[in-house]
């Protein structure tokens, strides 16, 4: 097979071979091309279209491309399914955790449909499992399909079963070592499997210190473990330390990926997932609380200015860096507080030790409020500014610079402390506050220190 550039001239010859029903034609188109690739290809065709591809490819394509297509194209093309036929074109050949998956966008009484017409009772039972466990967790996102061997077993015994399971596993990894009561006592790797004697028990061979998960650990932690000890996969026990599943490197890039746009949704001011595809009012109510935060915010802002008239009107020069201090407040708030959510999300940073980390951000914001207002007095000098006006701007914007990179520390920090997704603070949340207290701080700086000098 080879990669295939989905372009306006492969979509339009693959809508004219659909138009004419070349079925044979569109097969061998289709052949040699990636499920990916395919999938691609389905989100530029109408359901009816896709269909047809989805026709002229084999079962085990089918159900890869199925799982690579995106959740709201998903959603249209098995609306057009019944759910008989959803069952026996497509969740009868996924493994457990795929079809978890796509049974997951389906609604209450589809999916209960789907799986009663499930021929493999066990199968079945494996998903309905699968699905009690609340979602994004390691329950919901496990496969049950796995090679297991008993502790008191012989390599020999091992390698025998692995060739009695391997029919219902796809990719074999490692074989997991239980105990007589299923409970998770090692692993060993096929290359340790083949280099031992065939007569040596499994609990002399194989390795006694397993990374595992119980199922109800939450993804973000999950993708931190694959990240930081370089796995592949993953096995879950239970509240009895069972094994019960496993979880897939490939599993874990997905998860990366949605909480990765989740992050940036939130950065935005986007307060649910949404795609560009969603309806209107749909967009709309993702969107509408953090802009009405920001008028209110606005509004503050206003009536702010407005106590500080009478100062304006003695010194209406103080109006010109307005913008300026905000703007200023703003960016250093979302850059420290970025660090932070960036820190907290690889758990590469604690919350044990808030006043540290706060410290040494102030450091930060102590330099570079510092070189900011220093050249801010310069530009100030060289277009023949009053020299009263230099200084309180100057003596300002340093001061913003370091209380804005200290509550961009702190927020994040403490709203993960009180289990609040940070990712809010890098948003609208940070810069409008930042906002109210820059001009706070400029226009009392800007009266004290004129009254001063």
């Amino acid at each position: 097979m080879e990669t295939t550039i989905i372009d306006n001239g492969f979509i339009k010859q693959i809508k004219q071979i659909i138009a004419n029903d070349l079925l044979d034609e569109l097969q061998q188109q289709l052949k040699h091309i990636y499920a990916q690739d395919v999938a691609d290809l389905l989100d530029k065709l109408d359901t009816s279209e896709s269909r047809q591809v989805m026709l002229c490819i084999d079962s085990d394509k089918a159900v890869k491309v199925l799982v690579e297509m995106e959740d709201d194209i998903r959603a249209r093309f098995l609306a057009t399914y019944q759910p008989r036929e959803i069952a026996d074109k497509f969740i009868q050949f996924m493994d457990s955790d795929d079809a978890a998956y796509v049974l997951y966008h389906l609604g209450v009484k589809e999916k209960e449909e789907v799986i009663s017409y499930l021929v493999d009772i066990e199968f079945a039972s494996s998903l309905l499992s699968l699905m009690s466990y609340e979602e994004y967790t390691a329950g919901s996102l496990m496969a049950v399909e796995l090679v297991k061997a008993n502790d008191n077993w012989t390599v020999r015994q091992c390698i025998d079963e692995i060739r009695r399971q391997a029919e219902d596993v796809d990719s074999i990894y490692v074989v997991y070592v239980t105990d007589k009561y299923e409970r998770l006592v090692g692993l060993i790797t096929l290359k340790n499997l083949i280099l031992s004697h065939p007569d040596a028990k499994l609990q002399d061979v194989s390795n006694r210190e397993v990374i595992s998960v119980s199922t109800s650990t939450d993804s973000e932690a999950i993708a931190n473990l694959f990240e930081k000890y370089d796995l592949v996969v993953l096995p879950v026990v239970n509240a009895l330390g069972q094994l019960v599943g496993k979880i897939t490197v490939d599993d874990v890039v997905e998860i990366i990926k949605e909480e990765a746009n989740e992050d940036y949704q939130l950065m935005s001011g986007i307060t649910k997932n949404v795609d560009s595809t969603d309806k209107v009012w749909v967009l709309s109510r993702a969107r509408l609380p953090w802009l009405l935060i920001g008028l209110l915010g606005g509004i503050g802002s206003s009536r702010f200015i407005e106590l500080y008239e009478s100062t304006l009107k003695i010194h209406p020069e103080m109006a010109f860096f307005m913008p300026l201090i905000a703007a200023m407040g703003g960016n250093v708030g979302v850059q420290s507080s970025a660090i932070v959510v960036q820190g907290l999300a690889n758990d590469t940073l604690g919350t044990q030790n808030i006043v540290s980390k706060i410290l040494k951000e102030l450091r930060v914001a102590l330099l570079n409020g510092l070189i900011c207002s220093l050249l801010l007095f310069a530009y100030n000098a060289a277009f023949a500014h009053s020299y009263d006006l230099s200084i309180t701007v100057s003596v300002a914007l340093f001061s913003v610079i370091i209380f804005a990179s200290v509550l961009g520390t702190f927020i994040p920090m403490m709203l993960h402390k009180m289990k609040i997704d940070p990712a809010i603070a890098t948003g609208p949340f940070i810069t409008t506050t930042n906002d109210l207290l820059g001009l706070a701080i400029y226009f009392t700086i800007g009266r004290l220190m004129y009254t001063s000098l």
